[in-house]
């Protein structure tokens, strides 16, 4: 897929403090492109230098084809920047404010009238037009900053951190206009610690530390790098003896490396098999009468995949 975001060799630099180590990036157009990491990892940095709001030290990057070094104007015309601290005036209705930005862009009257309207439709706040944005709960005031950065119809969206701080009524609230923004065919590149969030919302990840890209991609293609094997999980009917005595067939399958029960009665087997071994070792299971509730590959989550890869990256300097 072609690359709407690309960045090489990205550097910053605060005071001696390296913030960006050499950041190589590369996000898919149309994607949810997430920025997995902890903390001052440097997730905002990144965002504020692809913004435009940043000089990098060294590197650059670009953004549909503009340098954020040379062509920062360019860049500004098809990008959409939310902050992790968006800022709200007080004192303004919620059409005044949308208003207020699209002015800022130049955009004329009439099409000013249409497009607030149909903002304010798209996030779910049409019935607060005539508010004032004081008066709003946090996940509008969030949805309402979300529109003002739709204004001008830009192609890419950089979101940081932007369910921080929202209940989880407005976070599945949020996690929709996402989707449905991308169906509307924006590439949108957000940032989060909080990693269930990003797992259940983004088509692709890149884990970042300490200013660095460690994995990219998609979860599953991750996981694939990372695992040697997989994990098979297997239920089966039937009481201690039968679940013991499945458990015993299984440990003596070739390509299983270990086997256990857990708590649950799931039996787990450590496989080094692809997946023709493992329809083979199902087969074999059913012909042998071992009676198969379900039968599935493990996948990790994305939480468990970033301390694997943050693992791996500690342990050369240990």
């Amino acid at each position: 897929m072609t690359a709407i975001v690309t960045a090489r060799g990205l550097v910053k630099r605060y005071d001696g403090t390296l913030a960006v180590a050499g950041l190589d990036l590369d996000v898919p157009e149309g994607e949810i492109f997430g920025l997995v990491g902890p903390n001052g990892a440097g997730k905002t940095t990144i965002l504020r230098i692809l913004a435009t709001l940043l000089e990098p030290t060294a590197g650059d990057a670009e953004i549909a084809g503009a340098s954020v070094r040379r062509n920062p104007g360019d860049v500004r015309r098809v990008l959409g920047f939310m902050p992790d601290v968006f800022g709200v005036y007080d004192d303004m209705k919620v059409w005044e404010y949308l208003d207020f930005f699209a002015r800022c862009y130049g955009i004329p009257a009439p099409r000013r009238r249409q497009m607030i309207g149909d903002l304010l439709e798209l996030v779910d706040l049409g019935d607060k037009r005539d508010s004032y944005v004081q008066g709003l709960s946090r996940g509008m005031q969030q949805r309402l900053c979300l529109a003002h950065t739709l204004v001008h119809d830009p192609s890419v969206l950089l979101l940081d951190e932007p369910a921080s701080g929202l209940d989880p009524r407005a976070r599945v609230e949020l996690r929709e206009l996402l989707r449905e923004l991308r169906a509307l065919g924006k590439t949108i590149l957000i940032s989060s610690h909080i990693l269930p969030e990003l797992e259940e919302l983004c088509t692709s990840v890149a884990i970042v530390d300490r200013g660095q890209v460690l994995a990219h991609g998609r979860v599953a293609d991750i996981e694939q790098r990372l695992r040697v094997g997989a994990v098979l999980r297997v239920r089966v009917l039937g009481d201690l003896t039968e679940l013991e005595a499945a458990r015993a067939h299984f440990a003596a399958a070739p390509f299983v490396a270990s086997s256990a029960v857990l708590d649950d009665g799931t039996i787990e087997l450590g496989f080094r098999g692809d997946e023709e071994a493992s329809a083979r070792l199902l087969g074999s299971a059913v012909a042998a009468g071992v009676r198969i509730a379900s039968f599935a590959r493990a996948a990790s989550d994305l939480e468990e995949l970033f301390l694997q890869v943050t693992a791996r990256a500690v342990e050369p300097a240990a």
